[in-house]
């Protein structure tokens, strides 16, 4: 369990995110926090990245590995497709 409030995770994952962006806009892509619930961060692929091949692998070893190193090893992160996007 992570031990942090969904509030307390907000501004933390976003700079996190906000480091780990250029990596996707040099391909084309972008990325957008969504929101936290229950310390799972929604973020959703956009540009490039939307559909992209690699994308989880991007997900899972590049964005949900710097959140599991930079805050709690217990982080999990998930693409809400831009045509599945629901509200929180």
């Amino acid at each position: 369990m992570i031990p942090f409030t969904d509030e307390e995770l907000l501004p933390v994952v976003s700079k996190i995110l906000d480091k780990l962006r250029p990596m996707l806009v040099k391909d084309g892509g972008d990325m957008k926090l969504l929101y936290i619930k229950n310390g799972r961060v929604f973020i959703q692929f956009q540009g490039a990245c939307n559909g992209c091949a690699s994308s989880d692998l991007t997900l899972k070893f590049g964005i949900e590995r710097q959140l599991r190193i930079d805050i709690h090893p217990d982080m999990e992160v998930v693409n809400v497709p831009i045509e599945n996007e629901i509200e929180q």
